[in-house]
C-alpha cells in the first residue's frame, strides 16, 4: 500500500519541494497551505491532494486533520509552515510577537496534537518539524524566531518520550541556507534607530548567506530519510553550513560560540 504524508506550508519553498519529492518516491501527499487555490503545480500531480489550513487556527486544524485522515491513513506529518521574524525587541509589536509564536511554534503544537490519536490506533508514525539551525543556535535579531525553534528543538526531544510509548517517532529537520523566498515573502522585518548598526550588518550578512543556500530539493532528501530510516533521533541537519555551525557550537562550548558570532558580525 502507498503510504501517505501530510505537510503544512507546501505552496512554496520547501514544503512544496517536499510534496514533489515524496510523490516522485510513489508516496500519497496531502499538501496543505491557506489558500489551495492559487496553486498552479502541486494540483497537477497524481496522488496529491491539496486542502486549507491556516496553523494558526486551531479549529481549522482540527477539521483539516480529520478530512485528511478520512481519505487516506497518514504515516508521516511534515510540520513545515513559518515564517522569519527579524528585529530588535524593542522594535516589535505584541501582535507581530503572538503571530510569529502561533505560527512557528503553536502551530506544529496544535497539528501534532491532533494527528496523535491516529498515530497512537495504528502504533506507529512519524511527526518532523522544520527547525531551522536557528533552533540549536542564536544571532542577532532573531530573538523571537529564535524562541519558537528553540521552543520546537526541545518541545519534540520531549515528546519523543511519551509518543515512543506507541512506537511514534518525532524529528525536527534542521536547515540553515537554503534558496527560497525567505528575505521576501518569508520574512517580517521590523527596524529600530537605535541599533541601525547592527541591523545592517545583520541584513547585509542574511542576504550574503541566503544567496548561497542549497536548492530547497536538497531540504526535501533530509525530510525523506528521517520519515524512512527509523532511526530513534530527534535532530537532522539539514545543510553543510548547519552542520559546520552546530559542530563549532559542541567543539567550543555554547558561551564561547556566543562570543564567536558576536565578533563575527560586530567585530567586537
Amino acid at each position: 500500500m502507498k503510504k501517505t504524508i501530510f505537510i503544512t506550508g507546501a505552496s512554496t519553498g520547501m514544503g512544496q519541494a517536499t510534496a514533489r519529492f515524496f510523490q516522485q518516491k510513489g508516496w500519497r501527499v496531502i499538501a496543505t497551505m491557506r489558500d489551495p487555490g492559487k496553486d498552479k503545480e502541486l494540483s497537477l500531480l497524481e496522488n496529491v491532494t491539496l486542502l486549507p489550513l491556516d496553523v494558526t487556527d486551531p479549529g481549522q486544524i482540527k477539521s483539516t486533520v480529520a478530512q485528511a485522515i478520512a481519505l487516506h491513513p497518514v504515516d508521516v506529518v511534515f510540520n513545515n509552515a513559518g515564517y522569519g521574524l527579524i528585529g530588535v525587541l524593542e522594535s516589535l509589536s505584541d501582535e507581530q510577537i503572538m503571530r510569529q509564536l502561533n505560527t512557528n511554534l503553536m502551530g506544529v503544537i496544535r497539528v501534532t496534537q491532533a494527528f496523535i490519536p491516529h498515530f497512537r490506533e495504528r502504533k506507529s508514525g512519524v511527526f518532523i518539524s522544520t527547525t531551522s539551525m536557528g533552533g540549536l543556535l542564536a544571532f542577532p535579531l532573531y530573538s523571537i524566531y529564535h524562541a519558537a525553534k528553540f521552543g520546537v528543538q526541545g518541545w519534540s526531544e520531549s515528546m519523543s518520550f511519551e509518543l515512543g510509548l506507541h512506537n511514534i517517532r518525532i524529528k525536527t529537520v534542521a536547515p540553515g541556507a537554503v534558496l527560497t523566498d525567505f528575505l521576501s515573502r518569508s520574512l517580517d522585518k521590523s527596524s529600530h534607530p537605535a541599533y541601525k548598526e547592527l541591523e545592517d550588518k545583520l541584513f547585509a550578512a542574511s542576504e550574503s548567506m541566503l544567496s548561497q543556500g542549497v536548492p530547497p530539493e536538497k531540504i526535501a532528501e533530509v525530510v525523506y530519510e528521517a520519515a524512512t530510516d527509523d532511526k530513534d533521533q530527534i535532530t537532522y541537519l539539514a545543510t553543510p553550513d548547519a552542520k559546520a555551525a552546530y559542530e563549532r557550537r559542541l567543539e567550543i562550548g555554547a558561551e564561547a560560540s556566543r562570543k564567536e558570532i558576536r565578533q563575527q558580525i560586530l567585530g567586537s
